[in-house]
């Protein structure tokens, strides 16, 4: 059944607007000539209208006991819930994912705002002992501003919820600028919010070019930035706000490691690994891209991963029989055929599924095949990120050999270890250098009520989610309290 084409809207200062820029024009991935959102985009003098909105409801928003605020995004979270089934499957005719991702993570983004919205009720300072006799020391947390959020394509409602819902919590205001790939899920989010009652300029959302975005980071209303999505485009922003001398938290790439050792329960690491390397077809900063199998059950594992990678049902996502979906556009498919057909082409690389073009009714579509592609060495791809449904594979004769290996990279985010060996566990949480580490469990994956983020090349600034993300979305004061009287018996 054909579906309707939606109409785009950004949100300025509490109005709905049309753009008056280029056109927009939001694509299926699985079937490109269907679309699926037109408008147009944001330009400059809807930026300074939206940053002038965000500074002048600042003071009032901030002034708003928390309490109130937390209700207005429990509100949100209850309107986000009651729409999950439309906004998931509009989520998956934009993005690619399968129907029940895209239901699942419109679902957890009410979750992270119910988070948010009981923060109201935990503790907002502390108070240390003073040296001095008569008097008390506080630490007070207060909201830094009006903050400029960038979010990226691969979770258009969940990445931008774990920014906005904390920034709103703690009392500043937002200007949005989604990824222009998936503008659907950015409107909804924003629809959500209107509907609970946030106040005119809390949150205004521009869809626009990236350098919109650029233009939005550097604008000297801003107070501070929060971004994730590639590597080269947060460096950029690291360096604009350093200039500026202007908080920034990124959360940028990832090449995140499985290490599977000799004592693994195979059929469970069989299971994780694939998850981890294809469940959203690969397009998470946290998706497993890396695999380190320890020599002597090597051979037998992969067979196992192989036999269930090339049986994964790849089609249309809208489709419950589907296991994965496309990758977000065309230019995304050719851009990952292309690093897959330059590895294949190089000594020592062994494709062991995947890596051709489809051949039938999916060739018009942004599909890739699940990959896993076998190294004997170093290799562009054991360092490059490509962000798609494609696994790179070396073996280790040792868990030693087998951590460095998880560690060989430039990116810290996230990495898996199966084990059941506690000492190797044990040497696993010492050495591997990443935000995020699982046992026994897949790379990918996020809870709202503790830390997110990763080490090395992977993030800057302070970490998301949870109770960390009040390190970046507030100031601290430290208040020295004493009577005027002096000290009292």
């Amino acid at each position: 059944m054909a579906r309707r084409a939606r109409t785009l809207r950004h949100l300025v200062a509490g109005q709905w607007r049309t753009g008056d820029g280029e056109d927009i024009v939001d694509l299926n991935p699985a079937r490109p000539r269907e679309t699926v959102a037109v408008g147009q985009f944001a330009q400059d003098h809807d930026l300074d209208q939206a940053v002038a909105a965000a500074r002048d409801a600042y003071p009032r928003w901030a002034a708003t006991p928390p309490q109130a605020r937390g209700r207005i995004l429990d509100r949100a979270a209850d309107f986000i819930d009651a729409h999950a089934d439309q906004w998931g499957e509009e989520l998956t005719w934009e993005e690619g994912k399968t129907r029940a991702e895209g239901i699942g993570e419109v679902r957890r983004a009410a979750e992270i705002f119910r988070y948010y919205a009981g923060e109201a009720t935990r503790p907002v300072g502390e108070v240390f002992a003073s040296p001095r006799p008569g008097e008390q020391i506080h630490v007070v947390h207060r909201p830094v501003g009006a903050v400029a959020v960038v979010t990226p394509f691969n979770f258009p409602i969940a990445i931008p919820a774990w920014k906005i819902a904390p920034a709103l919590s703690y009392g500043n205001t937002v200007v949005w600028k989604p990824s222009g790939l998936v503008p659907l899920l950015a409107v909804r989010l924003a629809e959500a919010l209107v509907e609970a009652g946030l106040p005119d300029g809390v949150l205004s959302l521009l869809i626009g070019s990236g350098s919109l975005g650029g233009r939005l980071v550097e604008h000297p209303g801003v107070d501070a930035v929060t971004f994730t999505g590639s590597t080269a485009v947060g460096r950029g922003l690291i360096a604009a706000c350093g200039r500026l001398a202007r908080p920034v938290q990124t959360e940028m790439g990832g090449k995140n490691a499985a290490v599977v050792l000799a004592d693994a329960d195979l059929d469970l690491a069989v299971q994780e690994v694939l998850a981890g390397a294809f469940r959203a077809t690969g397009q998470k900063c946290t998706a497993t891209s890396r695999l380190i199998v320890q020599e002597p059950i090597a051979d037998e594992f992969l067979a196992q991963l192989i036999e269930r990678a090339t049986a994964l049902r790849v089609g249309d996502p809208l489709d419950d029989a589907t296991e994965m979906g496309p990758v977000v556009s065309l230019q995304a498919r050719d851009e990952i055929q292309h690093a897959v057909d330059g590895a294949a082409a190089r000594a020592g690389v062994d494709v062991l599924t995947g890596g051709r073009h489809y051949d039938d009714d999916r060739m018009g579509g942004a599909f890739v095949q699940p990959t896993v592609i076998e190294l004997a060495d170093d290799d562009p791809l054991w360092r490059e990120e490509l962000f798609g449904p494609v696994l790179a594979v070396r073996r280790a004769k040792d868990t030693r050999e087998a951590l460095a290996l998880a560690n060989d990279s430039d990116f810290g985010l996230s990495a898996a270890v199966f084990t059941d060996d506690l000492c190797a566990v044990t040497a696993a949480m010492d050495q591997v250098d990443v935000g995020v580490l699982h046992i026994n469990s897949e790379t990918a994956g996020a809870d709202p009520h503790v830390p997110f983020g990763g080490a090395k090349q992977s993030a800057y600034g302070p970490k998301e989610q949870g109770r960390a993300a009040r390190e970046f979305f507030t100031r601290t004061t430290t208040v020295y309290l004493r009577s005027s009287g002096g000290p009292t018996l």
